[in-house]
């Protein structure tokens, strides 16, 4: 599958956020707990993904798109979270869940966030990736380049502990 429709989630649908919420907590669950632990995945969950803190991030001026396919009826199967910054897109959030990953998908998603970049005149996208996260080989294999590497407290004794990396847009692929 190469086709993947992106809805909006805005301030004015709560029911979008609520629904969000519940998206990425699922799929974030599945695929951080055996990294991180249930403990800090469950503490960065209520923190990140909470409907209070998506409409935080929203007001922010984070944009977040959930992912879905293209049949009839149409199916959540993952979300992004972009937020435009002075110098470049901030990719926070881009997660499948699990019987839509290995499908091909990363690339449609990322032509759609370098459009949504370059629309905006921001010349690159930027992300952290947990260094113990496997992706970490897929967002090298598409081009990204590491530019760093950070450990950030978010509270309880918990560390982010990321490499960020960087690719140019427009994308080369």
């Amino acid at each position: 599958m190469d086709a993947v429709l992106f809805h909006d989630v805005t301030l004015d649908r709560p029911a979008d956020i609520e629904r969000l919420s519940a998206l990425a907590t699922a799929i974030v669950k599945d695929y951080y707990d055996p990294i991180i632990g249930p403990d800090q995945n469950d503490y960065m969950i209520a923190r990140f993904q909470s409907p209070g803190a998506i409409a935080g991030q929203l007001r922010d001026g984070c944009v977040y798109q959930i992912l879905q396919t293209p049949d009839e009826p149409r199916r959540d199967i993952g979300f992004i979270g972009l937020h435009p910054r002075r110098t470049d897109l901030y990719l926070s959030k881009f997660y499948l869940a699990r019987p839509w990953r290995g499908k091909g998908l990363a690339k449609p998603v990322l032509r759609h966030i370098a459009a949504f970049a370059e629309a905006r005149g921001l010349p690159a996208i930027t992300l952290n990736v947990n260094r113990r996260n496997p992706t970490v080989a897929i967002y090298e294999a598409l081009g990204f380049r590491r530019v760093r590497e950070e450990c950030n407290p978010i509270g309880h004794g918990y560390y982010m502990d990321d490499y960020v990396y960087s690719i140019p847009v427009p994308l080369p692929f």
